[in-house]
Formats: structure tokens, sequence, C-alpha cells
């Protein structure tokens, strides 16, 4: 029994440590899992292709829970190859859940019974088992599996918000790494009233203009720097510090953003444009 599925890393709108609500949107990179399952087996083991000694435990935990639920509880092996930086604030995790998720439903034959949005929140209950989301991160879970922009209420793993994204979109990756569960919560709560006015705006549809909010507010409680938006703001239609950093993400039209990637450029780590994404994970 084999499956293989891919899911794309995402960009944040509103990221949902600050008031539960998040909102996020699908980009082009992904990360692609393939699941064997043994019925022999009780155990899963996995495998991530670019760090081999990182800790496995949230796809293992994945293909669990979709073997207890819609198999019969058969063990295997997973393994994940991804475009997406590691704990870079692109989603990485929900993407990586996602695509084991669908890669594993495959296996058992069943991708083409079980809807997105379940199959989306046995990956949030995953990472809430193991520890490597604080929020739940539904808003980056359902951007990843369901596609284009996604706002969320976290606090009750609703779906509140769904649209089509049409964007090219820019990505600069610092070389540090931020995880999610490290991040100062207390700090993210403080700026809650500057959130809530962003959250407001993207459930109306406004998600250039609560992104913009959003990236300032976050950049300053998590303290990153402030300058790469800065730079990017005159030129963009929105830019973020993307999940809890360290990345930043801006949308636009290419020719614009290729002028703020001359700027960002500059810097240390990686700058490359892409585009956002509207089909989500998808079993291959």
């Amino acid at each position: 029994m084999r499956g293989k599925a891919t899911a794309p890393a995402a960009g944040t709108i509103i990221n949902a440590l600050a008031t539960g609500h998040g909102s996020a949107f699908a980009i082009q990179e992904s990360i692609t899992a393939t699941v064997e399952l043994d019925a022999e087996q009780d155990s899963v083991s996995g495998t991530i292709t670019e760090d081999p000694s990182a800790d496995t435990a949230l796809i293992e935990r994945c293909v669990s829970m979709v073997t207890d639920r819609y198999g019969g509880g058969e063990g295997g092996t997973v393994q994940t190859e991804s475009e997406i930086p590691l704990a870079a604030g692109l989603k990485s995790s929900s993407a990586a859940a996602n695509a084991t998720i669908l890669a594993t439903l495959s296996a058992l034959g069943k991708a083409d019974e079980v809807d997105r949005t379940t199959a989306c929140k046995i990956g949030v209950a995953a990472a809430r088992d193991v520890g490597v989301t604080i929020t739940g991160a539904f808003d980056d879970a359902s951007a990843s599996m369901l596609g284009g922009v996604t706002v969320t209420d976290n606090s009750s793993d609703s779906l509140l918000r769904q649209d089509t994204f049409e964007y090219d979109a820019l990505v600069w990756t610092p070389p540090e790494r931020a995880y999610s569960a490290d991040a100062d919560v207390d700090r993210c709560k403080q700026i809650a009233p500057i959130v809530k006015t962003a959250t407001r705006l993207a459930k109306n549809g406004q998600y250039t203009e609560a992104m913009n909010v959003n990236g300032l507010a976050y950049s300053t409680a998590l303290q990153f720097p402030t300058e790469p938006a800065l730079e990017a703001l005159p030129h963009v239609a929105g830019v973020s510090l993307s999940g809890t950093g360290p990345s930043v993400v801006a949308i636009g039209n290419q020719e614009s953003l290729k002028e703020v990637k001359h700027m960002w450029d500059i810097r240390d780590g990686k700058t490359w444009l892409t585009t956002t994404q509207n089909s989500g994970a998808q079993t291959i």
C-alpha cells in the first residue's frame, strides 16, 4: 500500500497568536510525502530528506491518525522532500502534515472519500499532539490544503472565508530559523488591538491591507527587523512577516517585486520570486 501527495507552502495575512483568528495564502513551493503502509507493522518510521536528524514526530503521528481512523492501524514508513525552507515561517509543518495525510489516505485507497477540510483537521490535531504549534495553525493548514487564501478561527477550527488569490510573490528568508512553538505569546497578545483591526480587514476581503498591518505589528512584537517591509511598502500590494518569522513575503505584480528583490538581495539569506497557488494539496 503506497501513496504520494504534495502540499504547498503558505504566506501570512494574519498571524493567529494574538487573537486566535488567522489568515494565510498558498504559494507554489511545496512538500511531497511518500507513504508505504504494511499491515504487519504497528509503528511508523519517518524520514525528512533534507535533514535526516530532524524531528519526524509530526509526520509519523499523521500516518498513525489516518490509519487508526480509516484503516486497520497499519504501520509503515513516511518520507518527505521539501522545496520549503524548514522553520522559516512558510508553513513547512502544515504542508508536511497535509501531504502526509493525503499520501496515507491514498495508500489506503480513501483519498477521494475524505473531504479536504476534514483531512486538514487531522493534520492540525496531529500538530497539537506533538507540540509543534501553539494555535493549532488551522489558518496555515487550511491555506495549504485548500489553496488560495483562507480566514479561520483557530480556537474552533472554523473556516470563516476562502477565496482565490492571484498574485506574484517575493520571499526573503534569512539564514536564521524560528520555531513557532518557541514564539513569545505574551508579547504577541500585547498587539491584539492592532491585530483585531487587521482581522476585520481580512474578514472583509481586504487581504493586502490586513497583511500590511499584521506584518509591522508582528515584526515589532517578535523583534524582527521592519526595514524589509518598509522598503517594500511603496512598491507592493502587501508585505508581512510570515508566521513567526523569520521570512518576509510580499505580493504584487512581478515588475514591482523585481524592484524590491534588488533591495532584499543585499541581505543575508535567500530571496526568490514565486506566485500564489489556488489548487492546494494534491495526490500524485
